[in-house]
């Protein structure tokens, strides 16, 4: 080799005028290395760019090889193949974006271009066109971590734990081994966010992110915040029970002592879900949903508990799933009816009003279970919203068609928390009124206290604005939730009824006697009408008077009846 191939821009004095041109230009372009290559792949030209991007001074990279500066081992036999067949067969070399390496070996991202000179001759040169691609391959990690990244938390997100499980299943099939689901659901959560305000709430799933990191930084695995209050944690390796019961514990006991939030010291509990792979699904979809079902069984049994997936539970969700299925074909066939149980006014012996009950008549009717089975499924799998849109407008077009029969009866409807999540409701309430030409006093609207516990401030305006307008609004089964009477005062409410439970033992019991007079003289000084439900026995009727309550709605006077059989009993109680 001559020395002239070493003496770098000299070379270049017997190119042509648009080499020199296409030289000078290169020369100067920040962040582009750019660099010479003879036909062996020594070194024969380095512009600073390559200097300041690879870290090789000009002097230390001429008449080296291009595979022993930049390139990584396990590229050299590629980058040598791809050079000769250029020289030999004129197959250009692809632009690409490539990892090269640094003087120092590190890694650094560039877009590679190459441009053969002096083609078909005895002394073709390559130039290598590098961008320095860091800045970008940097802000790709950064874009590529936050969308796998809880950003409240830091922890992996949703995205980011099916992507891990799916390297997992792979991993646990190949080695024959498995591993551990914990599904978390902090207890009570949306009540704290709701009484502290939800930056307060962010800052307690912080604190539990944190808590839950800490207790698990021994064992083998991955924490996740899966959305909203769920965590999950993937625990590597684990194949038995006892050794998932063990980390259950552990991740039970983060909630033992209080968090400090504030001003104020707030203690929680969780609820846990256990599945095992390969035992309770082989699939991400299987082994996360029976995990989920298992927290949901842990939150059935009274909470701040865990819970394995179990065949009986397996048999159940088939249960429930098949039930849901005959839900939404029964809702496109109208297998549904209405039902209505008067409420009588304990003064006058008569009604004005009835609760609206639905009945599942589906045409095989081996399909058909309890309300107090299927209205659970349906609020599960989201069909809720759909059958009481169904109640409602029956609902309404039963209270015209009684209208127009001068038979004056409101018509009470219970409403879930589902339904009133959906910003629609109240539109469709006062769409349906307009539609059968009803008064705001037509339909009543009967709400469970935890319904009501658990509805937003923009829920109870709206429950508040309805009731302004005249809708007469209820707590449904008062006492068997939160059973504070202080909420009371907080709720736009007109009824409170008080759930049978309570009146089952207070004429002859004392003690059952002070609880039924407390919630009642506490209703009545809030200005509260009382309806007592589950009245089945004349001492129960009397007992009721005696406390001077409004209304009363049980089996002594009426089982759940027919809209005909409700005109008949009104004709009778009016001649």
């Amino acid at each position: 080799m001559s020395l002239q191939r070493y003496e770098g821009p000299l070379l270049f004095a017997h190119h042509g005028a648009a080499e020199r041109r296409f030289l000078e230009l290169i020369s100067a372009l920040p962040k582009v290395s750019v660099q010479g290559y003879d036909k062996y792949r020594d070194v024969i030209y380095w512009n600073r760019s390559s200097e300041d991007i690879y870290g090789y001074s000009e002097a230390e990279a001429l008449g080296k090889k291009l595979e022993d500066l930049i390139i990584p081992n396990f590229m050299r036999d590629d980058v040598i193949k791809f050079h000769q067949r250029w020289i030999e067969f004129n197959e250009p070399i692809p632009s690409d974006e490539l990892v090269l390496k640094k003087k120092g070996g590190q890694p650094i991202h560039v877009f590679s271009s190459h441009v053969m000179l002096k083609q078909g001759t005895d002394s073709p040169e390559m130039y290598c066109v590098d961008i320095d691609l860091t800045e970008q391959h940097e802000i790709r990690q950064e874009l590529e971590r936050m969308a796998c990244t809880d950003l409240l938390t830091n922890l992996p997100n949703r995205r980011a734990l099916e992507q891990c499980l799916t390297s997992v299943i792979e991993d646990a099939r190949s080695s024959n081994s498995g591993f551990g689901l914990f599904f978390i659901d902090l207890d009570m959560f949306k009540e704290v966010n709701d009484t502290l305000g939800h930056t307060w709430g962010d800052e307690l799933l912080k604190s539990v992110a944190k808590r839950l990191s800490d207790c698990i930084d021994s064992i083998n695995g991955i924490l996740a915040r899966f959305g909203g209050d769920e965590f999950v944690y993937l625990a590597n390796d684990v194949t038995c029970e006892i050794k998932c019961e063990e980390i259950a514990k552990t991740l039970s006991d983060c909630f033992t002592e209080s968090f400090a939030l504030s001003t104020e010291n707030v203690h929680i509990t969780s609820s846990i879900g256990i599945s095992l792979y390969p035992r309770d699904g082989d699939v991400i979809d299987d082994i996360l949903k029976h995990a989920d079902a298992a927290m949901y069984q842990a939150k059935a049994e009274g909470r701040n508990r865990y819970h394995f997936f179990t065949k009986a539970l397996s048999q159940r969700l088939r249960e429930q799933r098949n039930i849901a299925a005959n839900l939404r074909e029964s809702l496109r066939n109208d297998e549904f009816e209405l039902v209505f149980q008067p409420q009588v006014d304990v003064k006058t012996g008569k009604f004005s009003s009835c609760e609206a009950l639905l009945r599942w008549c589906p045409l095989d009717n081996t399909k058909a279970v309890p309300p107090d089975v299927f209205i659970p499924i349906a609020e599960r799998s989201e069909l809720i919203g759909d059958i009481g849109n169904w109640v409602l407008r029956k609902a309404c077009q039963q209270a015209q068609v009684w209208k127009q029969k001068g038979i004056e009866v409101r018509i009470d409807v219970n409403v879930s928390g589902k339904e009133l999540e959906k910003s629609s409701y109240f539109e469709c309430l006062t769409a349906y009124r307009n539609e059968y030409n009803l008064l705001p006093d037509d339909i009543g609207l009967e709400l469970t206290e935890n319904v009501l516990i658990k509805s937003d401030s923009t829920i109870l305006e709206d429950l508040r604005a309805q009731r302004d307008l005249g809708v007469e609004i209820s707590i449904d089964d008062f006492g068997t939730g939160y059973s504070s009477l202080s909420y009371l005062k907080h709720f736009p409410v007109t009824h409170l009824k008080i759930d049978r439970s309570f009146l089952e033992g207070a004429p002859e019991n004392e003690y059952d006697s002070a609880l039924m007079e407390a919630i009642v003289n506490v209703g009545h000084k809030l200005n509260l009408k009382i309806v007592v439900e589950g009245v089945e026995t004349e001492s129960q009727s009397d007992y009721c008077k005696s406390l001077n309550v409004e209304y009363v709605q049980g089996y002594l006077y009426s089982r759940p009846i027919s809209a005909d059989a409700i005109e008949s009993l009104y004709s009778k109680q009016n001649q």
